[in-house]
């Protein structure tokens, strides 16, 4: 069976692959982002998701994922990345959804320097919300949930892979 590694037992990030990729064995690893617990930029979002990704085994497909926030003309955005890198050391990008933040959770990213989780879990009332529907599933009623998100991101990075193994 084709293998596939995670940097994260994040439940909803394994909920995501798996649904992904069902043809897959995952296995999830605690995976260092090497950037802050917020990103706080695409960039540094970006980085944290290969981080997690070059840190995995290379004996199958290394997927790494990242949520951070990014703001744009004053308004704060909940963001998504995710890197894929493939057994010859190819290296696949996509990014996700992009909603706004609600100005109080804002001000407790920048202000009061916490977490987007921690942030959220006091806002919405919610124990563990990143594991559960995010940040994104509290935002649109659960219309669309971190696990969504992040389904989407791996069916971007596989996409690209698929295409350049066709050659």
């Amino acid at each position: 069976m084709n293998r596939v590694y995670l940097g994260s037992k994040n439940a909803a990030k394994l909920k995501a692959v798996e649904m992904a990729l069902p043809d897959y064995e995952i296995i999830g690893i605690d995976a260092k982002s090497g950037v802050s617990n917020q990103p706080l930029t695409d960039e540094e979002t970006i980085k944290g998701a290969f981080n997690r990704a070059k840190e995995l085994p290379q004996d199958g497909l290394r997927l790494g994922l990242e949520a951070g926030v990014e703001i744009h003309n004053d308004v704060m955005f909940l963001i998504n990345w995710g890197v894929l890198i493939d057994e010859e050391n190819n290296t696949f990008y996509a990014g996700g959804t992009r909603i706004p933040l609600p100005e109080e959770v804002r001000r407790g990213i920048i202000e009061d320097k916490k977490e987007l989780s921690e942030v959220m879990e006091k806002y919405s009332d919610i124990d563990n919300i990143r594991s559960k529907e995010g940040a994104i599933g509290y935002l649109t009623c659960n219309q669309v949930t971190r696990s969504d998100i992040f389904i989407h991101i791996v069916k971007l990075l596989y996409g690209q892979y698929l295409y350049q193994k066709k050659g």
